[in-house]
């Protein structure tokens, strides 16, 4: 018999764009006071994540048909950036739940899409079990689904499954007894599935991105999505993925931002040399906020480019619409990168010595930063922005560019 998974609370509604960011923005205002805290301590966010999918946003992207807003990329990266901006942590966590949303868009059944849509509709949270951590190389997985006597089975060991702690359901990356790479969205509960709070990274610390462990979990078939199809074909599920971690970054800018200017206009003192009375009034300062300010301003810009190049591809899916948003993408997430690390380094600039104390924890920004920026690398993005450009050469379909 089917499970359907029960959400921790129902959700509310959300209808509209309007309504989707002034949401985003209030849970942002909730979450951003205590997040230095939840970082120094490694608190994990529970009852904030519970908040965050009981207020709707992790509907916004179900398909009108089936009941949702439809609520562009666009939209989607800007809620994202706006609750990274307030805890980098909880912005994170529903990247990949929005990720296996698409996956089912573009690869479920009619029947898979209507049971688990309502699921998301309700405020279930969908994790994620994709990578492995003792493989030879990043893409490559062990995890196997085989039929046992009639039941498919799932066994295997995941690591990095952000937000697999907090879920209702994980998405788990699968190989089939095909060979094909599946993605089976096993609930939580499922006898044989273990999650370990073993994330030890010096950055996004309580993203929960530690260990799942399967050993023959028992799997319903209509919890079987296929996978790798979805890179075999033009789809936009890759985009889709990246530009979350674009707007993760630049919410981490952002954040970084915000503290120098609050730190410097109130604790910050000039240097003797500045012949000004506030350090706010350093003409060297000025120019450095100014630059990065400018900068900031651009990754918004380009995240709103590359959003509606995905709203392309997910209305016409052909190699060149996907393509190029890929490309788009990979723009914003190659500059996110950069200025993300650039603002929490700028902050120690600014701000002075003062400013490493660690009663205010203000290194949280560039360890995020770092952290989060090695997901995916920007050095590989370059080249294949390059090549499209230069020589028309198509980039990979796969999630990492």
């Amino acid at each position: 018999m089917t499970t359907q998974v029960a959400p921790q609370r129902v959700a509310q509604r959300i209808t509209s764009p309007e309504q989707a960011l002034e949401t985003a923005h209030r849970l942002a205002e909730q979450f951003s006071p205590t997040a230095a805290e939840r970082d120094s301590q490694r608190r994990l966010p529970v009852a904030e994540l519970a908040d965050l999918f009981a207020s709707g946003l992790g509907a916004i992207t179900v398909p009108q048909e089936f009941g949702g807003p439809g609520l562009s990329n666009r939209v989607l990266a800007q809620v994202i950036a706006i609750l990274s901006q307030g805890d980098a942590s909880i912005g994170q966590v529903p990247q990949n739940h929005y990720y296996a949303l698409e996956v089912l868009r573009v690869n479920g059944s009619p029947q898979q899409q209507r049971r688990l849509y309502q699921e998301a509709l309700a405020g279930v949270h969908f994790g994620n079990a994709l990578a492995e951590f003792a493989s030879k190389a990043a893409h490559h997985r062990s995890t196997s689904l085989a039929r046992h006597e009639g039941q498919w089975q799932l066994s295997g060991q995941k690591f990095y499954a952000t937000g697999a702690l907090y879920a209702g359901r994980i998405p788990t990356a699968a190989r089939g007894e095909d060979g094909k790479e599946q993605l089976v969205f096993l609930p939580r509960n499922t006898p044989g599935l273990s999650i370990t709070d073993d994330w030890s990274g010096f950055g996004q610390r309580t993203t929960g991105s530690g260990s799942v462990t399967l050993e023959q979990c028992p799997v319903d078939e209509e919890d079987i999505v296929p996978f790798q199809t979805a890179f075999e074909r033009p789809t936009p599920v890759g985009p889709l993925a990246q530009i979350m971690h674009a707007a993760i970054d630049q919410g981490i800018a952002k954040a970084a931002w915000q503290d120098m200017l609050q730190f410097v206009r109130s604790r910050s003192r000039p240097w003797i040399d500045a012949g000004v009375e506030h350090a706010s009034e350093d003409p060297l300062t000025l120019d450095r906020i100014g630059k990065i300010s400018a900068r900031i301003q651009a990754g918004d810009a380009l995240l709103a480019v590359a959003g509606e190049a995905i709203d392309v591809a997910q209305r016409h899916s052909d190699a060149l619409s996907v393509a190029q948003a890929s490309i788009e993408v990979a723009t914003a997430r190659a500059w996110t990168t950069e200025v993300a690390l650039a603002a929490g380094n700028l902050l120690f600039e600014l701000a002075g010595s003062r400013a490493t104390l660690q009663e205010y924890n203000l290194d949280r920004h560039w360890r995020n930063a770092r952290t989060h920026t090695l997901h995916d690398p920007v050095r590989w993005k370059y080249p294949a922005i390059g090549n499209y450009v230069l020589n028309g050469v198509l980039p990979p379909r796969r999630g990492t560019l």
